[in-house]
C-alpha cells in the first residue's frame, strides 16, 4: 500500500488535515469522507462512534478530533493536565474499507488523574500493524499541537492487534515511551498464525482428514475447507456452534489436549474455555469465514498486507500431556500432522508483519485472559522468552486474568494495572505479576482477577 512506503517526513510535508465541527447530537453525525491517502477507503466522522453517539468531552476536559493523513483521531485533555500522554492502539477490525476511531478503554480514569489520551483509527483496516504503529506515533505530534507543548512522558497501550502495535512501537521508537501496557495482545507476532494452524492441522491429523497447503485455488478454497471441517466435526464431537458446550468424543478430547498445550499449557479453566469457544462459533477450527479473511495459517499471506506464507510448524513438537518425552499417540500425531514451511517471516519494514523482538528497554505490564483461545495465553510466554534472550525480563510483567473471553477485563483490572505501571515508571519499583510458565497451579490467575466470571469453571480463588 502506497502510504506504507512513504517516509514520515514526506507524509507530514504533504499532509492534508480535515477537522469536523463537533456533533451536538447523533443525528448530526457526518457521512464518511474519502481517504486522502488510501484509494477506496473512507474515514468515519471522528466526533461520532459506530452507533451514532457523539464524542463529547468529559467534565473538566476538552475534546479534539479530526482526520490527518487519512486517519481519524481523538485527543482529550483534562483542564489540570499533568503533562503526560497515553496513546491507545485499537485491535483488528476486519477488512472493510471504512476506518473509525474510538475511545481509550480507561478514558475516564485517565482524565480523572490528569492524563491526556489520544487514539487513531489508522489509515487502513486488516492486520496492518505497521500502519497502526506509524499512525499511533503521529498522535504525539498532534497532541503537541493541541496542548501547545510536548508531553513530558508518553505511555503506549493497546488491545489485541493493538498489543502487537504497542510492542512494536516501543521497540521502533526508542526513548519515546516511558512505559507500555498491552492487553490481550499479539505479543508473539506470527506465532499467532502458527497457533491457528496448529489447531487445524492437529484436528485433521487426528481424524485422518486429508489436507494440504495452500488448501485450494481461490475462490474455491473456502468451500473446500468448510466441507472438510463439516466432515471431521462428527468425529470430534457434537453440538459445535450451538451456544452451549459441545459433547466431545475421545478424539475430540485428544484434540482439546493438543490445543491446550499449543495455547499456553495446562492451566485452570481450560475445559470451560474450550467449550466456550466451540459453543460460540469462534473456535480456531470452526469459524470458517473469519479465518479465511485473516489467518495465513489456512491460506497463506496476511489479508493483502503481506504476500506469501508466514506460518512455520516444521519443528513444532505436538504433545497431549505435560510429561517429558513422547507417548505413542504423540509420536503418531507428529508423524501424521501437516507440516508447513514459511515463505516470509516478520520484517522490520513498514509493511508485512513487523517483528516483536521482546526488547522493550522500558517497563511493560501486560494483561491476558488465560481462557482466551482467540489470541491465546501463549503470547505472554513467547514474549517472556524473547525478553529473557534480550536480558529484558526485568522490564516485563504479565498478569493472568481468569476469563474465557478475548479482552475480557474489568475496569478495575485495567486501571489497577495502569496505576501500577505508572508507579513502576516513576519510582522504579517493578510491578507485581504472574509467572507465565507456571500455569498449572490451581490458583493461577487468582491474584489479579478482580471479579469471578460465571463462564470460567475452575476451583474458586481463596
Amino acid at each position: 500500500m502506497r502510504s506504507l512506503r512513504i517516509g514520515v517526513s514526506a507524509l507530514l510535508a504533504a499532509a492534508v488535515s480535515v477537522v469536523w465541527a463537533p456533533s451536538a447530537t447523533a443525528a448530526a453525525c457526518a457521512a464518511p469522507v474519502p481517504s486522502e491517502t488510501q484509494p477506496g477507503y473512507t474515514v468515519a466522522d471522528p466526533w461520532c462512534d459506530t452507533s451514532g453517539r457523539p464524542f463529547t468531552a468529559l467534565p473538566g476536559a476538552t475534546a479534539h478530533a479530526g482526520v490527518k493523513d487519512g486517519a481519524a483521531y481523538r485527543i482529550e485533555v483534562p483542564a489540570r493536565w499533568n503533562g503526560e500522554l497515553v496513546l491507545y492502539a485499537h485491535g483488528y477490525r476486519g477488512t472493510g474499507t471504512t476506518v473509525y476511531v474510538d475511545d481509550s478503554p480507561i478514558r475516564a480514569h485517565l482524565i480523572a488523574r490528569g492524563y491526556a489520551w489520544a487514539a487513531s483509527s489508522y489509515e487502513t483496516n486488516g492486520y496492518d500493524v505497521g500502519q497502526g504503529v506509524e499512525d499511533s506515533h503521529e498522535l504525539i505530534a498532534l497532541a503537541r499541537q493541541v496542548t501547545g507543548k510536548p508531553a513530558r512522558r508518553v505511555y503506549m497501550t493497546g488491545f489485541s492487534m493493538g498489543g502487537h502495535v504497542t510492542a512494536v512501537a516501543v521497540e521502533r521508537y526508542r526513548r519515546t515511551f516511558a512505559g507500555a501496557m498491552p492487553a490481550c495482545g499479539v505479543l508473539g507476532d506470527t506465532a499467532l498464525y502458527d497457533y491457528f494452524t496448529d489447531a487445524n492441522v492437529t484436528a485433521a491429523a487426528l481424524t485422518g482428514t486429508p489436507t494440504d497447503f495452500p488448501l485450494a485455488p481461490a475462490p474455491d478454497y473456502g468451500q473446500v475447507y468448510a466441507d472438510r471441517v463439516l466432515g471431521l466435526l462428527p468425529e470430534l464431537g457434537t453440538g459445535f456452534n450451538q451456544g452451549s458446550a459441545p459433547t466431545l468424543t475421545k478424539l475430540g478430547r485428544t484434540w482439546s489436549d493438543a490445543v491446550e498445550r499449543r495455547s499456553g499449557g495446562d492451566r485452570p479453566g481450560f475445559d470451560s474455555a474450550f467449550a466456550f469457544w466451540n459453543a460460540t462459533g469462534r473456535a480456531p477450527l470452526t469459524q470458517i469465514p473469519f479465518l479465511f479473511g485473516l489467518y495465513p495459517g489456512l491460506t497463506g499471506g496476511t489479508a493483502s498486507i503481506a504476500d506469501g506464507n508466514v506460518v512455520d510448524n516444521r519443528r513444532t513438537v505436538y504433545q497431549l500431556d505435560d510429561r517429558p518425552g513422547l507417548s505413542r499417540a504423540e509420536r503418531e500425531l507428529n508423524r501424521d500432522v501437516l507440516r508447513v514451511a514459511p515463505t516470509d517471516r516478520p520484517s522490520r519494514g513498514l509493511d508485512g508483519i513487523p517483528a516483536v523482538e521482546g526488547d522493550p528497554r522500558i517497563p511493560v505490564l501486560s494483561l491476558h485472559n488465560i481462557g482466551d483461545l482467540f489470541v491465546p495465553y501463549s503470547m505472554e510466554q513467547i514474549y517472556a522468552d524473547r525478553a529473557a534472550r534480550h536480558r529484558q525480563s526485568g522490564n516485563f510483567v504479565s498478569r493472568a486474568i481468569r476469563a474465557v473471553g478475548h479482552c475480557d477485563f474489568t475496569p478495575g483490572e485495567l486501571t489497577r494495572a495502569f496505576d501500577d505501571l505508572v508507579t513502576w515508571v516513576e519510582q522504579g519499583r517493578r510491578a507485581a505479576g504472574d509467572q507465565v510458565h507456571h500455569t498449572s497451579r490451581p490458583d493461577f490467575g487468582c491474584r489479579f482477577t478482580e471479579v469471578a466470571r460465571p463462564t470460567f469453571a475452575a476451583p474458586a480463588c481463596r
